[in-house]
């Protein structure tokens, strides 16, 4: 006698079973291997970096407050129009492109270049669209301030001082820690060789003539 084949109900049937007790299972599984991570924070060592006397652990892809190259800047607003917070302000007199002689940005003033801290939530998003590769994610992770309004900082006057990133308050007073004192000596040597072509890219200026 030829046996009956399964029914459909019967296949359903066996598979809602498997399918319930595998779910138990991942749903167990997951939260065990989440209970064991917190459980090995929970009882680990804690360590405290007496900042600012010891430096921060910063990773290498960091994504601190901006580092802009005012020099190399056409204000095309790509980087405006990449934030998804509108964080980002750009004006200048007039058209801007980058002389293929000099490599630098020649045309209208770049007027106005600022970025509100209080809004930008380091997305990077800002870097990848730029053509000319003026504006990168820094290393630098402080930059508290005693007003929101602090909390905008105007890239365009840094650069007036030669300067192309932000420096916390405490960094702007003479006796800070060494660690502290070579990061600001070599953001001040990084800006350095450009300065005077940051300060041209605050006036209107023509291409160089080829002699």
């Amino acid at each position: 006698m030829v046996a009956p084949a399964p029914t459909m109900y019967q296949d359903d049937s066996n598979g809602s079973v498997r399918a319930y007790f595998k779910n138990i299972y991942d749903t167990v599984r997951t939260i065990a291997i989440g209970m064991g991570i917190t459980l090995k924070y929970c009882f680990a060592r804690t360590i405290t970096v007496q900042y600012p006397d010891v430096a921060p652990p910063v990773q290498p892809r960091w994504r601190g407050f901006h580092w802009f190259e005012a020099e190399k800047c056409i204000a095309c607003d790509q980087c405006a129009k990449a934030c998804p917070v509108d964080c980002i302000y750009i004006e200048k007199s007039g058209p801007r492109k980058i002389d293929k002689e000099t490599g630098v940005a020649v045309g209208g003033a770049l007027q106005r270049y600022a970025i509100d801290y209080s809004k930008c939530m380091f997305c990077a998003l800002c870097c990848d669209p730029c053509p000319t590769d003026c504006i990168h994610m820094g290393d630098n992770h402080d930059l508290s301030a005693y007003t929101r309004e602090d909390m905008i900082v105007e890239f365009t006057e840094l650069a007036k001082a030669g300067k192309q990133t932000p420096e916390p308050f405490w960094m702007q007073q003479e006796n800070i820690p060494e660690w502290a004192a070579q990061k600001k000596a070599r953001w001040e040597e990084r800006a350095r060789p450009v300065r005077e072509e940051m300060l041209k890219a605050l006036q209107p200026s023509s291409p160089a003539k080829k002699e």
